[in-house]
C-alpha cells in the first residue's frame, strides 16, 4: 500500500495553507475535503474586510482562491471523511468512512470548528426548516420573511447585517443587555434601519410542523415567557444561531492531547503530543483565530513536516 509523505485533514484556510507550502517542497502528500465545498467555514462568511492583500472581499470567494492556488501548484485533495486515526506508530492509518485506509508518516490535522447548537427542544427537527447557522447559504430562502439572530458577538451581528438584505425585519435576541460584538461593528449595527433587539433573552424551545412557526423566548432578569408567532401570512419565521463554535476533534479523543473545550494542544511549531501529527488553524488551542492566522499555523506545520522528512531520507 502506498505510504504518503504526509496526509492533511481538512481543507479550510489552515489546511489549504498547509498544502500549498507542501506541495512547494514537493512532498507526496493528499488533502482530504469533507466538504465538496472547499475552504472551511471561511465560505459561510458574507464579508472578509480584514486579510492583509485583500481590503474586502467575501468568505466564498476567499476560500475558492485558496483552493484554486493550491490546485494550481498541483496540489491533489480527496473528497471523504475520516472515521478514526491510528498514530502511535511510525507508519500512521487513517480509515475513512467509505471503508478505504491511507498510510502516512505525518499528519496535519486542519479540521476547523463547527457552529454551537442552540441546545433546545425542536431544534434538531427544524433544521433546514426555518432553523440555519450560516446567513451566507440560506439567507434568500427568508426574502422578505421576519428573521431571528441568536447571539452578540462578532459573527452573529454582522451575519444579522447581512440578512437585513433580504428579510424585511432581523431581530438580535441576546441573553445580555448589550453586545459583545467589536466597537465598530455595533455602530454599524445600530444604524441599521432594519435591525432590532431583544436584551437580556433565551430561546427556549421551537415549535412547527413542517416549518418554524412559533418559538418561546424567556426574559432572563423577569422569567417571563413570551411566544413569539409567525405571521399569519408568512407562515414561517427564520432562526439563526450564532452563539459560538465548538472544534471537530471528536475522533481524536483519547489519541491527541487537549484542553477541557476540545481545542488540541500544539507548541509554536504546531507539534502535538504524537510525533509527526500536527494541528493547525481553528483546532488548536491559540488567542486569536482568524482567517490570517490559520492560514500561517498550515504554513509552519507544513514547513515542521518537510524538515521531519531529513529523518526519512
Amino acid at each position: 500500500m502506498k505510504i504518503y509523505d504526509l496526509v492533511i485533514i481538512g481543507s479550510g484556510p489552515a489546511g489549504m495553507s498547509a498544502a500549498i507550502y507542501a506541495q512547494r517542497a514537493m512532498l507526496d502528500f493528499v488533502m482530504i475535503e469533507k466538504e465538496y465545498m472547499p475552504g472551511g467555514q471561511v465560505v459561510q462568511t458574507y464579508e472578509v474586510d480584514n486579510y492583509p492583500g485583500i481590503p474586502k472581499t467575501n468568505g466564498m470567494d476567499l476560500g475558492l482562491k485558496f483552493s484554486e492556488h493550491a490546485k494550481e501548484l498541483g496540489a491533489k485533495s480527496i473528497t471523504a471523511e475520516v472515521k478514526e486515526i491510528y498514530a502511535d506508530e511510525e507508519i500512521k492509518e487513517i480509515m475513512l468512512k467509505n471503508g478505504d485506509t491511507l498510510k502516512t508518516r505525518t499528519i496535519i490535522l486542519a479540521t476547523g470548528e463547527v457552529h454551537q447548537t442552540l441546545g433546545i427542544e425542536g431544534e434538531e427537527k427544524l433544521k433546514g426548516m426555518g432553523v440555519s447557522y450560516c446567513a451566507t447559504c440560506d439567507a434568500n430562502f427568508f426574502e422578505d420573511f421576519e428573521v431571528y439572530v441568536v447571539g452578540g458577538g462578532d459573527s452573529a451581528v454582522e451575519e444579522a447585517m447581512y440578512l437585513t438584505k433580504f428579510a424585511r425585519k432581523v431581530t438580535i435576541i441576546h441573553r445580555r443587555d448589550e453586545l459583545r460584538a467589536a466597537k465598530s461593528i455595533q455602530e454599524k449595527a445600530f444604524k441599521n434601519p432594519k435591525l432590532f433587539f431583544m436584551w437580556d433573552s433565551v430561546v427556549e424551545e421551537l415549535e412547527g410542523d413542517d416549518i418554524l412557526q412559533a418559538m418561546y423566548v424567556k426574559n432572563v432578569k423577569t422569567g417571563e415567557v413570551t411566544k413569539v408567532e409567525a405571521d399569519p401570512e408568512d407562515g414561517m419565521f427564520g432562526l439563526f444561531g450564532f452563539i459560538g463554535t465548538v472544534p471537530n476533534t471528536k475522533i481524536f479523543e483519547g489519541i491527541i492531547d487537549m484542553d477541557e473545550r476540545g481545542y488540541i494542544k500544539t507548541d509554536a511549531d504546531m507539534h502535538t503530543n504524537i510525533p509527526g501529527v500536527y494541528a493547525a488553524g481553528d483546532v488548536r488551542v491559540k488567542s486569536l483565530r482568524q482567517v490570517v492566522t490559520a492560514a500561517a499555523d498550515g504554513a509552519i506545520a507544513a514547513v515542521q513536516v518537510e524538515r521531519s522528512m531529513s529523518d526519512y531520507f
